[in-house]
């Protein structure tokens, strides 16, 4: 399948890796910088974009084994695109570094066309809704009391997001009291009215998860994310049906056999874009969910979420991830903010409605 003269497509990556406004951590994990990775699509004179969060080890994949299978493509055959860097992927293996370097190039050969045809990247996938429900993530097992305060009254006080999520879990599941401490405190400072979700990042055992979703029961938290390790299906069903908040996980999910796999066991499925194999897999990533009854949830990365989760329709909601929405403001000309509940999905810009703020990025450039 040839491009038409000029058409060819070429693929690059950078890496940037941007220092966090504060140490963050989770039950599981600490960090105090995140890496972003961004892929260029070119073809005609057009550039589209996508990107991921993972180590820099993504750019040779994408340089190595994507950019060479694409090149004799036309750059509006997005499936032969993605079916050939899939296939030059396996013998690398499909998760991990690669399924990212797989995720932000498929994401920005569907940009690529839609700037090609001058539409927004929404408008060529079709929308379901045109904003897109978010919650507040955040409250990270770092920060202190003020900290977490001032984070969350923020976000429902004036931004208006009913919804917002804290890490638990402290200390790989040790520190039960100051979850539970802490919990409580996200409730009096978001009221009665806003939705409390937490995620334990899979921090807890079975039986310990369980206990835990007792002990807030008067907190009427309504999401309950990895309370057990999402390789413990067996697990998360069994805390699934003890417990009232739903169970959500997926966020780890590479390709279409782990959604499937992974359906069975919890109350909402969630898909990342920069992981899942990028926009053309998290299509199919979200019929497998519709065709078990569930919604499906997107995690983090929110800008590079937008058009998709639009086009989705079981989408509940999209993580309005704290991190993530610091960088891509800081680097994306057009990143906007989501107030009342909902951002809102980009109509009046050619493809995802972005462009890179070149100077302020190379600053952060470390490959």
């Amino acid at each position: 399948m040839r491009g038409r003269a000029g058409d060819a497509v070429r693929l690059s990556a950078t890496a940037y890796r941007v220092p966090t406004d504060a140490p963050e951590g989770d039950g599981t994990l600490a960090w105090t910088d995140t890496t972003m990775v961004l892929v260029r699509a070119d073809a005609d004179g057009h550039t589209g974009i996508g990107w991921t969060y993972g180590p820099a080890a993504v750019v040779p994949v994408v340089a190595d084994l994507l950019a060479p299978v694409v090149t004799d493509l036309d750059p509006d055959d997005v499936p032969a695109a993605w079916s050939s860097m899939r296939r030059r992927l396996r013998n690398a293996g499909r998760p991990g570094i690669a399924g990212l370097a797989l995720s932000a190039a498929d994401c920005a050969v569907w940009d690529l066309k839609a700037r090609r045809h001058a539409l927004p990247l929404a408008r060529l996938l079709g929308t379901a809704r045109r904003r897109v429900p978010v919650y507040g993530s955040g409250g990270f097992t770092t920060y202190d009391a003020e900290r977490q305060h001032r984070q969350l009254s923020a976000w429902v006080h004036e931004q208006g997001i009913p919804r917002i999520k804290i890490k638990i879990g402290g200390s790989c599941g040790t520190e039960v009291p100051r979850d539970l401490a802490r919990m409580s405190a996200a409730r009096r400072t978001i009221g009665g009215a806003a939705e409390l979700y937490v995620d334990a990042n899979g921090a807890y055992q079975r039986k310990q998860a369980i206990r835990v979703a007792r002990a807030a029961a008067d907190l009427d938290v309504r999401w309950y994310e990895e309370p057990v390790s999402s390789d413990d299906l067996a697990g998360l069903g069994l805390v699934r049906d003890q417990v009232l908040p739903d169970v959500a996980a997926g966020e780890y999910g590479f390709d279409l056999a782990y959604f499937h796999r992974m359906a069975p066991y919890v109350d909402c499925l969630q898909i990342d874009v920069t992981r899942c194999g990028g926009i053309t897999e998290f299509l199919r990533a979200a019929a497998v969910a519709a065709a078990a009854g569930l919604e499906v949830s997107a995690h983090c990365a929110p800008h590079q979420h937008l058009a998709v989760a639009a086009a989705t329709p079981n989408l509940r909601h999209l993580e309005w991830f704290h991190d993530h929405v610091r960088i891509e403001s800081m680097l994306f000309e057009g990143a906007g903010p989501a107030t009342g509940g909902a951002a809102p999905v980009p109509l009046d810009r050619p493809g995802n409605g972005l462009e890179l703020r070149t100077t302020e990025a190379e600053a952060y450039r470390v490959r």
